[in-house]
């Protein structure tokens, strides 16, 4: 008789018992994680009438294979966009509730008793909802249309990256054995100083080498590239002191922004599913049946804890993140409950040994509960809020809404805001490359170059002008760097910025300067450095305006190009045309000159939004003010554009204007585009311009405006035409002069 290994038989054990179990939790309704881990229950030591695993180091080996497929999975579902896409809301909202939990946390367990580390790991359990939980209780509740389930989602979203944080610092608390103010700050800039290198390289090299390859992905080579990528930056992360999963996890994010993503995740999910199968059932195989019948008691108390704790966390934060009432309310009692991240930071303690006995089988059942309270906690979560709602006194009522109503005006943002939105993420991202470029020399090339050189006396200066040759580009960004488009776009923003310019480049260049000591210092002697800084900064203003301010467009060209590559595949495809949102668009300020060649001719024979896709939405002259100008409009010279349109759409038009010597936009222009804004209102019943075409609406007239755009339902129009007819329900986007009153139509 042949014999099997028992990694075999063992894993043959685990897919048949995890088969038949979520067959059965899938007819009974139930989330099939709940049937992984009574699979894995089944099959350990604690059920004697079933076969028993034997091989435990194997499938523990497996088990975190699972989790670094399941962490990739989640970032090919992420991308670093979706971040900025939830809104400060969720994220606020995300963040106070971990910090709540992780707190709240560890102050019941070090009540209990418990050590350090114990109450740090249970506050971090307790911090994270079930993705999975609440999008099927959502579906099953048909609740998916509701405005709270947004800011649900945003604050998953929110938990999810920075679950992927927390995994790497408390394995670095864990390691010291201690919770150190110091040394966790210093292990989160670390990981951020390594997220953003890994996707500023990520995003500038991994879709260059898709893009050589992509007649030769089929669905085959396309999973083993994908695998292999995964691993590779695995394999980095582990090499500089992280988890796994975070690699997996910041791979699977630079993956998600290129157009091959959704395809990667596509084939990859047999995979995930097979080995988030075995995941979940090695963390059933730990749960203890007589730990929890001994401390029955402690599961119902974490129960409670859990979702009393979840629920006043979640609510706080939204509502002092401007949220209404009622919404708040309705995303505390869906948040209740703690999942699949949780296991992940249960089984971290585990796998370091850092953790007592009983807190992994304590988090299972917990979540086991929470898992089945979930549906009915976001069932009775209106009829509850109403009975709340009607015992709350009318003063708490008044406050909550004034504070609501202050974050709904319309305010402007701070100058140190304005600065950090328009020049921080590059002056950031320059930094951070000139960084690494340095700790990568030093490791890499540097003992090289002096080995190659030997004892000469120049092998000092020739590394260190190799150094600062490879950071040149970067110091250039640091300094030199313009904002981005979109900032460029924000006229009224940037008006205030215009006095601040000088201060704004000193500080740009100070910061430069101290990084260039900084590198300096690390091949000569502190007052070697500070003649060098001197002649190296002479050299560079030479070399900046000929080869170094190409290289660095060159770079910030190609960065930018790959990280809107998927966007731009997808616009083009019709399927997504036909969706292009109006609110994606923005607006554009342009003078025409005496010389122009736009001057004498009409706007139907100039055939703007044909040749470019923008809309001119007003025309300015002198002290007159044309809005929605028609076909037959003649421009003159000296006449003030405010064009519709996207960024992109703008930015062919404003090239186009530039070739023809258009004259550059005055500060008086910048002042008549701030009088524009991009608005909004539905057409109900009582609207007067309700079955009537743009053209009788009386829209032109009431807004001082132009129509740009029309959602109707799932359809989306941009640019309608004047004999549109508008119904009711209709979402009405247009370009409308901030200082007329605006009146109902």
């Amino acid at each position: 008789m042949h014999h099997l290994p028992h990694l075999i038989t063992d894993l043959g054990f685990i897919l048949i018992i995890a088969a038949l179990s979520t067959l059965l939790f899938k007819k009974l309704g139930q989330p099939q994680v709940l049937g992984y881990l009574i699979a894995g229950f089944l099959v350990s030591p604690h059920v004697p009438f079933l076969p028993t695993v034997i091989d435990k180091a194997s499938i523990q080996v497996w088990s975190e294979i699972g989790v670094i497929f399941l962490l990739f999975s989640l970032g090919l579902e992420f991308s670093f966009k979706k971040l900025f896409k939830v809104g400060g809301s969720a994220a606020f909202t995300a963040v106070f509730e971990i910090i709540f939990m992780i707190g709240f946390g560890y102050l019941v367990g070090r009540m209990l008793g418990w050590n350090n580390i114990d109450s740090l790991f249970f506050g971090a359990i307790l911090s994270m909802s079930s993705t999975t939980i609440i999008v099927r209780a959502f579906h099953e509740l048909g609740m998916k249309g509701q405005k709270f389930v947004e800011l649900v989602f945003g604050i998953l979203v929110v938990e999810d990256i920075v679950a992927i944080l927390l995994l790497v610092l408390l394995a670095a608390i864990a390691g010291s054995g201690a919770v150190s103010g110091s040394e966790l700050a210093f292990s989160g800039l670390r990981l951020l100083f390594y997220i953003a290198l890994w996707f500023v390289v990520g995003i500038f090299l991994i879709p260059i080498f898709l893009r050589k390859i992509r007649n030769l992905l089929e669905d085959e080579t396309l999973l083993l590239v994908s695998i292999g990528l995964c691993f590779m930056m695995v394999m980095i992360a582990a090499g500089v002191g992280f988890s796994p999963a975070l690699g997996a996890f910041v791979m699977g994010s630079l993956l998600a922004e290129t157009p091959e993503g959704h395809k990667m995740e596509h084939v990859l999910t047999p995979v995930k599913n097979l080995f988030a199968a075995i995941f979940f059932v090695s963390v059933g195989m730990m749960i203890d049946p007589t730990i929890l019948i001994e401390r029955w008691d402690l599961v119902i108390l974490v129960t409670l804890v859990t979702i009393v704790g979840k629920f006043i966390s979640t609510f706080l934060g939204a509502i002092l993140s401007g949220q209404s009432r009622k919404k708040s309310f309705q995303a505390g009692m869906s948040l209740a409950q703690i999942g699949e991240f949780s296991f992940i930071i249960a089984s971290l303690g585990v796998t370091l040994k850092v953790t007592s006995d009983f807190l992994y089988p304590l988090a299972i059942a917990v979540s086991a509960v929470t898992t089945f309270t979930t549906p009915y906690l976001t069932k009775v979560a209106e009829p509850l809020y109403r009975w709340v709602e009607g015992k709350l006194p009318e003063g708490i009522k008044k406050m909550l809404d004034r504070y609501q109503a202050s974050f709904n005006r319309e305010g402007s943002n701070t100058v140190g805001s304005l600065i950090l939105k328009t020049y921080g993420v590059k002056v950031l991202l320059n930094t951070v490359m000139v960084i690494a470029i340095l700790g990568a020399y030093k490791a890499l090339l540097n003992v090289e170059v002096q080995r190659y050189l030997e004892e000469s006396p120049w092998a000092v200066g020739v590394s260190l002008f190799i150094c600062l040759a490879l950071m040149a580009p970067f110091f250039w960004g640091i300094v030199m760097s313009a904002p981005s488009l979109k900032a460029q776009r924000e006229f009224e923003e940037l008006e205030k910025l215009r006095g601040l310019q000088f201060g704004i480049f000193v500080g740009r260049v100070v910061l430069a300067i101290v990084l260039l000591h900084a590198v300096v210092i690390q091949f000569v002697t502190l007052k070697m450095a500070l003649g060098l800084i001197v002649a190296i900064i002479a050299i560079a203003a030479l070399a900046g305006q000929f080869w170094v301010r190409r290289l660095y467009q060159f770079i910030e060209k190609n960065f930018l190009k790959n990280l809107t590559e998927k966007e731009r595949k997808e616009l083009v495809s019709s399927e997504v045309a036909k969706n292009f949102l109006p609110w994606d668009a923005s607006l554009g300020t342009y003078d025409l000159s005496a010389e122009s060649v736009l001057a004498g001719q009409n706007l139907r024979s100039l055939s703007f939004k044909e040749k470019y896709g923008v809309n001119v939405a007003a025309v300015y002259r002198g002290s007159k003010r044309y809005f929605a100008p028609d076909g037959e409009f003649v421009l003159w010279p000296y006449d003030k554009l405010i064009c519709f349109g996207s960024e992109e759409e703008l930015q062919s038009f404003h090239t186009f204007l530039e070739q023809e010597k258009v004259a550059h936009q005055s500060p008086d222009a910048l002042a008549r585009q701030a009088d524009y804004r991009l608005s909004s209102f539905v057409v109900n019943e009582a609207s007067k311009c309700k079955d009537k075409t743009i053209r009788d609406s009386g829209i032109r007239e009431a807004y001082h405006g132009m129509v740009v755009g029309i959602e109707r339902g799932p359809q989306r129009i941009l640019g309608p035409r004047a004999s549109f007819v508008l119904h009711e329900g209709d979402l009405i986007w247009l370009v409308s002069d901030k200082k007329q009153s605006q009146v109902t139509v």
